[in-house]
């Protein structure tokens, strides 16, 4: 308690007095707080999320460590990895349902990616897919930055 009011986590609340007795003050202290966050744990809600623009994307589960691999990767092999993965991601795509030939040379032509993301090409791949072709992936790269990041999750901004 201080002043009235009080402290919790990173937010600060103070019931107002007098006309506006009913409602309270909330002042953020430190890091910026994110209020509504699109929650993610597939590869599906995360690429509708990108492709809706979401303001703030929280990402939990597995997911979460392939997309801080995307993140940190750098530009130059971003660039090698953005062309296997355009292909791999066109032929899963259209591969049959039970797999076969499209999909097994998908799969190889993302050799380059996985050299670079490692496991993380799967999720690379799965969001690629979801979201019909990797301009998904560039906009996670571009125009998002991490805010926040724990064991559990990451949350990101939109720039």
């Amino acid at each position: 308690m201080t002043n009235g009011g009080f402290r919790d986590n990173m937010m600060w609340y103070h019931s107002l007095q007098g006309k506006y007795s009913g409602l309270s003050l909330v002042i953020f202290c430190g890091k910026e707080e994110p209020q509504m966050s699109r929650v993610c744990r597939t590869a599906k809600e995360f690429a509708e999320a990108v492709k809706n623009n979401e303001e703030y994307i929280t990402i939990e589960g597995d997911l979460k460590n392939g997309v801080l691999r995307i993140k940190a990767t750098g530009k130059v092999a971003w660039g090698v990895c953005v062309a296997s993965l355009a292909v791999a991601i066109a032929a899963v795509a259209v591969a049959p349902v039970g797999g076969g030939a499209p999909a097994g040379a998908g799969l190889v032509m993302a050799t380059p990616a996985a050299a670079t993301l490692g496991a993380a090409v799967i999720p690379a791949i799965a969001i690629g897919v979801c979201a019909g072709g990797v301009g998904v992936l560039n906009t996670l790269r571009d125009k998002y930055k991490i805010v926040e990041k724990t064991d559990t999750y990451i949350t990101l901004k939109r720039k």
